[in-house]
């Protein structure tokens, strides 16, 4: 398996951030596998899949390029730098791929494919080239949705530190995505394959939600110190639950439908937004159920980034579980 060996002073200065060109990586990745695990990246890849194969097929150096930087298992570093420790623009993110030193793309790429490049690839332009495949799919489907898209994440963030204050860092890391886990003396698996431990103590680790794939790693080169842990969110977009949108009898009758639908909903944080999507409710009703929620001490509210997101407080937890049970 593969892990890393970490500090007390790598922990405590490790944060989460979100990145814009996080998300259209694994955007570029559902695109490459053609795989969805949930209804939602179906319908994306319905959306967009089409017109990359057309993009690509009209461009066979950077179909050939995304093959080869793109393969089970692995990623070629410059494809997915690590993030700045605060959230970037896309366009200032995507500069570091486009500028990426011709010799070092050719390295990393050479590095996945057992160190022989093919002829077709060995050229200067290869940042240029990915940088380009990127920035469209940004545009056509990541920035039209980044709004909602950002809000799921920013609700994700908060959960997750939300359970690293209430159980420490093995309840904040633990499955946070596959072969992932807390082992304890300042060790953190960071997936299942046979990879060789590597010690990042002492150096800036972030954690990078995302709406769409499966999740990665990436490091800068060639004195690592930053490092990231790419996961995907949880939350209403990749785990709708099984019981997403059903409100026990015994809740209804006691808050009133529009107001124990809210309260069901809130096992995640969401913002009055995502509600008035979910519920179909009116936003004014939306906003008067919140309040008295609030009022009661059944919901609380923190600020994430621009956005203001709810969540059940531990009373609000019990209400829902005696209900249910």
């Amino acid at each position: 398996m593969g892990w890393w060996q970490i500090n007390a002073d790598t922990l405590a200065t490790s944060r989460f951030v979100l990145s814009p060109l996080a998300e259209t990586t694994a955007g570029l990745m559902r695109l490459r596998w053609d795989t969805a695990e949930f209804p939602t990246d179906r319908e994306w890849l319905r959306a967009h899949r089409p017109g990359y194969l057309e993009r690509l097929a009209a461009d066979p150096v950077t179909a050939e390029l995304v093959e080869a930087a793109l393969r089970p298992h692995w990623i070629a570093d410059f494809v997915a730098p690590p993030p700045e420790e605060v959230e970037q623009p896309f366009e200032d993110e995507v500069a570091v791929v486009r500028n990426t030193p011709p010799g070092q793309a050719r390295r990393n790429l050479a590095d996945g494919l057992g160190g022989r490049l093919p002829d077709t690839l060995d050229r200067d332009d290869l940042g240029a080239r990915m940088a380009e495949l990127l920035t469209w799919i940004w545009r056509t489907g990541i920035a039209p949705d980044w709004p909602r898209r950002r809000r799921l994440l920013e609700a994700d963030v908060l959960a997750r530190t939300r359970q690293l204050s209430l159980g420490g860092w093995r309840a904040a890391l633990d499955r946070m995505r596959d072969g992932m886990r807390w082992l304890g003396e300042g060790r953190l698996q960071i997936n299942a394959l046979d990879y060789p431990p590597r010690d990042i103590s002492g150096a800036q680790l972030l954690f990078v939600p995302n709406t769409l794939g499966r999740g990665w790693v990436s490091w800068l080169e060639p004195a690592p110190s930053r490092y990231a842990l790419m996961y995907r969110a949880a939350g209403i977009l990749a785990d709708p639950g099984p019981v997403a949108g059903t409100v026990p009898g015994a809740l209804g009758r006691l808050l009133g439908a529009g107001r124990a639908r809210v309260l069901t909903e809130l096992a995640q944080p969401k913002s009055t937004s995502q509600l008035v999507a979910i519920t179909g409710l009116a936003l004014g009703s939306v906003g008067g159920h919140l309040r008295v929620l609030l009022e009661a001490g059944l919901v609380t509210r923190r600020r994430a980034g621009r956005s203001v997101l709810y969540l059940r407080t531990s009373a609000g937890e019990a209400v829902v579980r005696a209900a249910a049970g």
